[in-house]
């Protein structure tokens, strides 16, 4: 099912008043996807019935990362439990869980061959683990029949829910990504249904409980931040020793969600990218067209490499992170 016909079977966005979509700018626009391989891969997910975010999301990469048979896999069904005002998949009641998925994301991630395959869902707020074990089935079913690809979550916040997070750590995926989508003022009116404690917490306790896997998060611009709160945002995460961090510009959906407060310009982000270097970040990815999965494979090896450099030059102990905080002490207290 296509992200359109899901969100007709799901009409509970529709009660938005309307936001005229603004006009983009040119260093924004993408070509339509048009490729054989973009074809060839729609066909596969379809033949398995896997979701994708990248359709689901209305990604503007998908042609080019479809082209090169980069995907990232949505488990856990194509209708979400929150209605974040950024996010363009269907809000409502979930789906029932395919217990045949996990099989099913690991035939397809060994029909394209693929080096590293970018597994997220969907919220389940309505399971008792959040999904945790579902993401857990996944990378063992994976692990089992292409024991060379490497493996990255994008998970939810699983709402605080009780050993959700050790249930994947456990399976040790080489990437562990949650995005925190934008700054703590905004949360109410973007990300309504998380907390931005809860999220930092959450990937500070995947470090706690294995520092080997990398952590990445995603952050938008263009809600209506100040360039100081990203910059606080940053060093936040550093404080919870986040290895990747990855910066795209917010675009609108449709009518329905937040409307773009503004279009950041190439040069900005070029900055954003320095100064988050300078604080100690082992990679970053801002541009306007930057999105969380966009070409992670290309990225991870980036990320192997930029680890082997740093633990060469800095001494023993010295993570490089920030100074530390007990995030999971502000978590409960927001």
């Amino acid at each position: 099912m296509t992200a359109s016909e899901t969100r007709a079977r799901h009409p509970e966005k529709q009660h938005r008043p309307d936001n005229p979509v603004a006009r983009k700018p040119d260093w924004i626009r993408v070509k339509a996807p048009v490729s054989p391989e973009y074809h060839d891969l729609r066909r596969l997910m379809r033949r398995l019935n896997l979701n994708t975010v990248c359709e689901e999301a209305a990604c503007p990469n998908i042609g080019q990362c479809w082209s090169h048979g980069h995907a990232t896999v949505m488990i856990l069904g194509s209708v979400c439990t929150r209605g974040c005002a950024f996010c363009n998949v269907a809000t409502g009641r979930p789906d029932q869980l395919d217990p045949h998925e996990p099989e099913s994301v690991a035939e397809a991630c060994g029909a394209l061959g693929l080096r590293h395959i970018v597994i997220t869902s969907v919220d389940r707020d309505d399971l008792d683990d959040g999904g945790a074990g579902h993401f857990a089935r996944t990378i063992r079913a994976i692990r089992r029949t292409s024991p060379a690809t490497t493996i990255e979550v994008l998970t939810p916040d699983f709402r605080g829910k009780v050993g959700a997070i050790e249930m994947v750590v456990a399976e040790q995926p080489d990437v562990f990504n949650h995005n925190l989508e934008t700054v703590p003022r905004l949360y109410p009116r973007i990300r309504p249904g998380a907390r931005y404690f809860t999220s930092l917490a959450l990937l500070d306790r995947v470090k706690a409980l294995d520092p080997e896997i990398f952590t990445k998060s995603g952050l938008m611009v263009g809600l209506g931040e100040s360039r100081e709160e990203v910059l606080q945002v940053m060093d936040d995460q550093r404080a919870a020793d986040i290895d990747f961090l990855t910066i795209g510009q917010y675009l609108q959906p449709t009518p329905k969600h937040t409307p773009v407060d503004r279009f950041v310009s190439p040069d900005e982000f070029r900055g954003l990218e320095g100064t988050a270097y300078a604080k100690g970040f082992l990679m970053v990815s801002a541009s306007p067209l930057t999105r969380s999965s966009y070409l992670a494979g290309d990225d991870f090896a980036r990320l192997q490499a930029a680890r082997r450099a740093r633990q060469t030059a800095v001494p023993a102990g010295d993570t490089g992170a920030g100074d530390t905080v007990d995030l999971m002490r502000l978590a409960a207290q927001h």
